[in-house]
């Protein structure tokens, strides 16, 4: 307890969103300080970490067989605990380091053995065993106090949603490995969803199209930049078209084909459409009394995957409510749980500790 308290002082807290495609770390008072993505290439024998975040993912897809690059979350959750806790590791330290530069000062000292509170948002689907991975890696990378927060209740706070305000406020987070959607009020979770249906499906929806309408193979980060470069959910001004390379399976031979936006859109179809079946059925359960807080307020979108062109049209034609597509919803969740962590009442409220409820 001694120890927690005088690391305590020479720590500072941090707000992590351990996302399937990217992490960020916030720390309170200073800002975003780490956002890279959730990639790490370790030793295949001796299972020694070589890299992690960008430089990681550099090497998706070329790696020798003696290494191997992978994401260690899959669908929001840990898939690779050593993996998991070596990338939360080195981003605390990092963070750590980033904050006091200076070797003289005795905050650097006290860096190098960084002891932070943390809050971690987590999809709010998954197994009390899913969520003690999250908390025991959290702890094993440094933290002396973690918490975990529910992503959509993390979202909504972080886009600037009345949390703890009797109206009803609705967000969909649409993330890399899962899409999380919620309704709010009084600071809790009145009505939500969680399903494993995200930015990864995308990409992987993009591989099939092209396999099966051209005979090309590709990887997921040549999809990845085809939906990036010419996706959209919805036709909304001029369509484009992109040239991809990749392997033939009719010959084995390198070839080029080129792919309009339409049939992007035609492929990403398959995952959006999935997604509003879900978005509705999430409003059908939602208590009457808040329908029409909804109605008036709007349904907020946030994750990356919301950035997809047009899928805040999309929504709202299909789902006849406005749709509010929210600044910079990459980082909601983040700079929502780092909020959480400073509101002591809201954080008694919606934490969770050591995996349990």
């Amino acid at each position: 307890m001694v120890l927690n308290a005088i690391f305590g002082l020479f720590s500072q807290d941090l707000a992590i969103d351990l996302g399937t495609a990217n992490t960020l770390v916030l720390v309170l008072g200073k800002g975003i300080v780490v956002r890279e993505p959730s990639v790490v290439a370790r030793h295949r024998k001796t299972k020694r970490i070589l890299a992690v975040g960008s430089e990681a993912k550099r090497m998706l897809g070329k790696t020798p067989v003696t290494i191997e690059a992978f994401r260690p979350l899959r669908n929001g959750v840990i898939s690779d605990f050593d993996a998991a806790y070596a990338m939360l590791e080195y981003y605390i330290k990092e963070t750590h380091q980033q904050a006091h530069p200076n070797p003289l000062h005795p905050r650097t000292w006290f860096a190098k053995f960084p002891r932070p509170r943390v809050i971690v948002g987590i999809p709010s689907g998954v197994t009390e065993v899913e969520r003690r991975a999250v908390w025991e890696a959290s702890l094993e990378a440094g933290a002396r106090e973690a918490y975990l927060i529910e992503e959509p209740m993390a979202a909504a706070s972080g886009v600037g949603l009345p949390v703890e305000a009797s109206t009803g406020s609705m967000i969909v987070d649409i993330g890399g490995g899962t899409t999380e959607m919620a309704v709010i009020s009084l600071g809790g979770i009145v009505v939500n969803r969680s399903v494993r249906i995200a930015g990864d499906e995308m990409d992987e929806t993009i591989i099939k199209h092209v396999r099966l309408r051209h005979s090309l193979l590709i990887g997921n980060p040549t999809a990845e930049e085809v939906k990036l470069t010419i996706g959209t959910a919805y036709p909304v001004g001029k369509e484009t078209a992109t040239v991809i390379r990749g392997r033939s399976l009719e010959t084995g031979l390198p070839r080029s084909v080129k792919v309009s936006t339409g049939e992007i859109r035609e492929a990403l179809a398959l995952v959006t459409n999935q997604i509003i079946e879900h978005i509705k059925e999430l409003i059908e359960d939602i208590p009457p009394e808040l329908v029409g807080d909804i109605m008036e307020n709007g349904i907020h979108l946030a994750g990356g995957g919301s950035l997809l062109v047009g899928i805040d049209k999309m929504i709202a034609e299909q789902t006849k409510m406005p749709v509010v597509q929210t600044k910079d919803p990459q980082t909601a969740v983040v700079r929502g749980a780092a909020k959480v962590l400073q509101n002591k009442k809201l954080l008694e409220k919606v934490k969770i500790t050591g995996g349990l409820n």
